[in-house]
């Protein structure tokens, strides 16, 4: 099972990215989990032992365009080497293994396009591996999705909160999903409070299929505080993330 985890910011896509790595690791499952998030704290929702010492690889910058091939000129690599990065950077816990890529960021008009291929063609790497089951928390988008990846990826799973902005990112990443051939959509509500939360999502999205809803508890939010795993802290968000599971796998 190879799942792809986008959404606006602020929704929860590194909390669900951490329940669904941590649910899968309990049944014995080999996981590997990407982080390319442009703010990458998975390591933390996963109870990595000092993540705040795990430097994302986004942030090595000799090391991008040293591969890349770029030395600020116009010209780069297109097919970068990145075959002993994995070795090199990966960090395991458990049956879970963890590569923090983050994003490169450039602002203005600059283009950080030689480092982020370098990334993005990592990403590729990682997700044609053998791993029993991928999970990448992304961005709010699919950058890191190249037509190469997504043959590759089972889904997508877009994370929703009930608000009208987080409705609007979410159509927006549709509309590129498919533009670029993914079509395994599914939705994931996050911090719903009642059922008015839930049919204000099914109401807007209601073309896509849900794969559950996740409560809003604030023992998660005291987890995240006290740097807890959240699943660890809420029976109720590790239920939810277990019916999220059989409803992805039951609609391969």
């Amino acid at each position: 099972m190879k799942l792809a985890v986008s959404g606006k910011g602020g929704v929860g896509k590194t909390t669900v990215s951490a329940l669904l790595a941590y649910l899968f690791a309990q049944r014995g499952m080999n996981v590997l989990a990407i982080d390319a998030d442009p703010s990458p704290h998975l390591a933390d929702a996963l109870g990595f032992p000092e993540a705040e010492n795990i430097t994302p690889l986004a942030e090595m910058k000799e090391l991008l365009m040293e591969r890349s091939g770029s030395q600020g000129g116009a010209f780069y690599n297109l097919n970068p080497r990145v075959e002993d990065l994995p070795e090199r950077f990966m960090v395991t816990k458990d049956n879970i293994r963890l590569m923090a890529l983050g994003s490169v960021q450039k602002g203005g008009s600059g283009c950080a396009c030689p480092e982020n291929m370098v990334l993005r063609t990592l990403v590729r790497k990682l997700f044609t591996s053998e791993s029993e089951v991928i999970i990448l928390d992304m961005e709010a988008g699919v950058e890191h999705l190249g037509r190469a990846t997504v043959q590759a990826v089972d889904a997508l799973l877009i994370v929703v909160e009930p608000s009208r902005g987080s409705i609007e990112t979410t159509e927006k990443i549709i509309r590129l999903a498919k533009e670029i051939g993914l079509d395994r959509l599914f939705l994931v509500g996050n911090k719903i409070r009642n059922q008015s939360d839930r049919d204000y999502i099914t109401t807007r999205l209601k073309d896509l299929p849900m794969a559950g809803f996740l409560p809003l508890d604030m023992k998660v939010s005291d987890a995240e505080r006290e740097g807890t795993p959240p699943f660890v802290a809420s029976t109720e968000l590790r239920e939810a993330g277990e019916n999220i599971i059989k409803q992805v796998m039951s609609n391969e």
